[in-house]
């Protein structure tokens, strides 16, 4: 996805202005199976990053995600909450949990771009085998 940056935890950020926009990678998705539930931060919750926002539940595991940057919660996606199963169907679309007023747009130079975060996936999966 143009303008999105990633995480190794498998986050993806997508900035307009300065509202970040957060949700899985299709990777985590895929990883992850079924999603059939989603824990939703609260609208007001200052983050750090780094932070555990939530967790997701899957039919095979639950798994905490992260926050890849600082700022305050403005928006999550209710959506989710009857339908969970939207990570997995359109993860970087309408399967976004939350978003955040930056605090620091300088954080984002920590992030990868979609060519690094390739490379990274790339390299987590030689290791595998």
């Amino acid at each position: 996805m143009a303008g999105v940056l990633y995480t190794k935890t498998h986050e993806w950020v997508k900035v307009k202005g300065d509202v970040a926009t957060i949700g899985l990678t299709d990777y985590a998705q895929g990883e992850l199976g079924d999603i059939v539930f989603v824990e939703m931060p609260e609208v007001g919750t200052e983050l750090s990053t780094g932070d555990s926002v939530g967790t997701i539940e899957s039919v095979k595991t639950v798994s905490d995600y992260y926050s890849p940057v600082t700022g305050e919660i403005v928006e999550v996606n209710d959506n989710l909450e009857d339908a969970p199963e939207t990570i997995n169907e359109d993860p970087s679309g309408e399967g976004w949990i939350y978003r955040v007023k930056l605090e620091d747009k300088d954080e984002l130079e920590d992030l990868m771009d979609e060519s690094d975060y390739k490379q990274y996936l790339k390299k987590l999966q030689e290791e595998e085998e």
